[in-house]
């Protein structure tokens, strides 16, 4: 008799993921020669963690005590760094009670979105979009509402698209810098959605793990205009410490306790090993400043190159580190045009396909965040290509 499997065993694929195993698999063939592949299929910074979270973490492995569970929602002096760190970056004095250590933002939607949402929920979002949203929501047996947005609202959400839908949605995922397309919602737009989401009963999850990677424009924290709202941060990005997978969320009151005791049941804690590099790692800004500011030279120099490559339609790349460049006029579908770039240039970059089931194809993800050397390499490939 043949046994069942799971509604979420059918969760679609990170579709990167197998870009990053193409990647690989190609630079295997190459060799050691050249040329060497370019990565830009994928968010992760060229450098790790920044000098000071990796000489605190030595202090730690050399010490007598264990390195052991922590509680739930991580450890006190760091919860108190971050809510800290608040305090300087946005001038709000948050409680560190409202504040959970978490593994990664990876670890922090499941637990967001359980606290929050019950089975079959409508949780609206902005297409392009990060694609584990869609997939965690659909395997805890909620229903996205992909709201269709073009560069004319810089791939972001407004309040008209969400006051057309009938009936309203339970929740609104909102992502400012955004992957895929680097575009942000300014200080007056979070703060309209923000509220209009606190007074319709519509709870809101704003992703913001690329906070500190903005280039034009400030940022704003959807915490400081909402109660209610629920924000998601990282270590990962600005911070540079992808495999340490340390992250944190900021929870309204009413959830502070659920989400404590799924994650109790779920993850037990973050890695405490992770958590002691996370706190030292806020003392690192001179370094992580200098790091933003290659970023920004990057962005700066495919910005004046790829229009002049042929890709004439990019999105208005005001933080993170990516460029969603549109190639509908190319008339070949991105996952086409990618392989081929991969095989004919070394360079990966990842199809729209995994960002959005309807238009991605006409559009491709550039990650910028890779060493400037190499970023100046992929611009004059794409020019001779």
């Amino acid at each position: 008799m043949a046994l069942k499997t799971g509604r979420g065993g059918d969760v679609p694929a990170f579709r990167v993921m197998d870009v990053i195993a193409a990647a690989n698999a190609h630079a295997a063939r190459l060799g050691a020669g050249d040329p060497r592949v370019i990565r830009m299929e994928v968010g992760q910074p060229a450098l790790g963690a920044p000098e000071g979270a990796v000489k605190a973490a030595a202090r730690a492995l050399a010490a007598d005590h264990p390195l052991g569970y922590t509680e739930a929602f991580g450890l006190p002096s760091l919860r108190q760094r971050i809510a800290q760190h608040y305090l300087d970056w946005y001038g709000l004095d948050l409680a560190a009670d409202r504040i959970a250590v978490t593994t990664g933002a990876s670890g922090a939607f499941p637990l967001a979105f359980l606290a929050a949402f019950d089975h079959g929920d409508r949780i609206a979002m902005a297409a392009p979009y990060y694609p584990p949203y869609v997939n965690i929501l659909t395997a805890l047996g909620m229903r996205p509402v992909i709201l269709e947005t073009d560069a004319s609202t810089r791939f972001q959400p407004t309040i008209a698209m969400l006051e057309a839908l009938d009936p309203l949605p339970d929740g609104l995922i909102v992502a400012s810098p955004c992957n895929p397309a680097g575009t942000m919602l300014h200080r007056d737009e979070v703060a309209c959605l923000a509220r209009w989401c606190h007074g319709h009963g519509v709870r809101l999850v704003s992703d913001e793990i690329y906070h500190g990677l903005h280039y034009d424009s400030p940022i704003a924290t959807a915490a400081d205009f909402s109660p209610s709202a629920i924000v998601i941060n990282s270590f990962s990005k600005y911070f540079s410490m992808t495999g340490w997978r340390v992250g944190w969320m900021v929870l309204p009151e009413d959830l502070c306790r659920p989400a404590e005791r799924l994650k109790q049941n779920m993850f037990i804690s973050a890695p405490h090993i992770a958590q002691v590099a996370a706190e030292a790692a806020f003392d690192c800004t001179e370094e992580l400043e200098v790091r933003r500011a290659g970023y920004r030279r990057s962005r700066d120099l495919l910005v004046d190159a790829l229009p002049r490559a042929g890709f004439a339609r990019l999105s208005a790349a005001e933080g993170a580190f990516y460029l969603y460049a549109d190639i509908a006029d190319r008339r070949e579908p991105s996952t086409e045009f990618c392989a081929r770039m991969l095989r004919e240039l070394s360079i990966a970059a990842t199809p729209g396909v995994d960002f959005d089931a309807r238009h991605g194809e006409d559009f491709v993800r550039f990650s910028y965040c890779g060493g400037e050397a190499q970023m100046a390499d992929a611009a004059e490939r794409l020019l001779r290509w």
